[in-house]
């Protein structure tokens, strides 16, 4: 049978109904009863007579990517983990508002369309929507042939959630005396891959393969670690006790994303001395010569998410996530500060990992 135009040209229409015939059984176990329908309509549809349940709901969204993680997942072939990146990336920043995840969206843009390369990373976007007990609601591959190489691709997403107007988190609700409650990271997330690359692969010279001791495994296995999903960990949290306002901690660092949420009056210190960074951070730091301050300005080091809550609270909040199995520590307090003073600031030494 010979070519269409279309597919001469590059874009071929067959490799994309494989695809979305390899995506969807993935697809089908993200399905929550609001959801009217199924794939391979105009749009998707979520039954939103649930919220009469509320007294006045609140719908709040969210759209992002995984940035230049992607890079790693196509060098070493491994296409169905940068999924929980994306959904990472995107659920829990409606999680630190308050907000439940109902559904996502996913864009894949790439050179070619590889069924079974597309259908791996629907795959790690449908699990990890499970995880964050959301449904996979549509999505659009595109095929750009030109403009990307074959092997090249990029996602992204938008996500929606919904809230109790009376129960949205933020900086109005923090109070002197309050306890900022950390949650550890699974590794480096998804932020920050531009200066890992750059000093592991660029300068060092390093090969994904090559196995480092002090990372337990190859490079290329620690890097592509996939991020941790907190949505359902948060929201279990928000049911066990009273919490004033988070943070998810991405590009920016632990200092900058959580200065988000406090207000000019108040202040922060942070004690380094409360957590160790896993040894992915240190080991950036000291092949790069990258200073503290530039380190903690661009990578998690170790901290993914932020609860600041109340003293009474904390007791509850740490026995939550306890039950959940996310490390948790306490990070610092919350002072009354001068207007002109910086809202964030961190001390100390961190323990060595010895």
């Amino acid at each position: 049978m010979s070519q269409s135009a279309y597919a001469r040209a590059g874009v071929d229409i067959e490799a994309g109904d494989r695809a979305v015939e390899l995506m969807k059984a993935h697809v089908a176990r993200t399905k929550r009863p609001e959801v009217l329908g199924g794939l391979g309509g105009f749009a998707g549809f979520f039954d939103a007579s649930a919220f009469k349940n509320y007294d006045h709901p609140v719908l709040a969204t969210s759209t992002d990517g995984v940035g230049t993680k992607v890079a790693i997942a196509q060098a070493m072939d491994k296409h169905d983990t940068i999924g929980f990146d994306l959904m990472g990336m995107l659920v829990d920043d409606l999680v630190v508002c308050g907000a439940e995840p109902l559904f996502v969206t996913d864009y894949i843009a790439c050179g070619k369309v590889v069924p079974e390369r597309i259908a791996d990373i629907v795959k790690g976007i449908a699990a990890a929507a499970e995880v964050a007990g959301c449904s996979l609601l549509g999505g659009e591959t595109a095929e750009h042939p030109g403009l990307l190489s074959p092997d090249e691709y990029d996602i992204a997403g938008a996500t929606t959630g919904v809230v109790e107007k009376s129960k949205i988190l933020g900086a109005d609700r923090i109070v002197a005396g309050d306890v900022v409650l950390a949650m550890a990271s699974s590794g480096l997330h998804s932020n920050g891959y531009s200066l890992v690359r750059h000093v592991l692969l660029e300068e060092a010279g390093w090969k994904l393969d090559r196995d480092v001791s002090e990372l337990g495994g190859t490079l290329g296995e620690t890097l592509l670690t996939p991020t941790k999903v907190y949505a359902l960990d948060v929201l279990d949290l928000l049911k066990a006790t009273e919490v004033h306002a988070m943070s998810h901690i991405t590009g920016g660092g632990l200092a900058n994303n959580l200065a988000r949420v406090i207000p000019d009056h108040l202040s922060v210190t942070l004690e380094r001395s409360s957590w160790t960074p896993p040894a992915v951070f240190q080991l950036v730091q000291q092949v790069g010569k990258v200073s503290q301050s530039d380190i903690e300005a661009t990578l998690n080091m170790g901290v993914g998410m932020v609860a600041v809550l109340p003293e009474a609270s904390l007791d509850a909040a740490r026995a939550a996530l306890d039950a959940r199995g996310v490390a948790n520590w306490v990070l610092g307090r919350v002072e009354a500060s001068e207007a002109a003073q910086e809202r964030v600031t961190m001390t100390g030494e961190h323990p060595s990992a010895g």
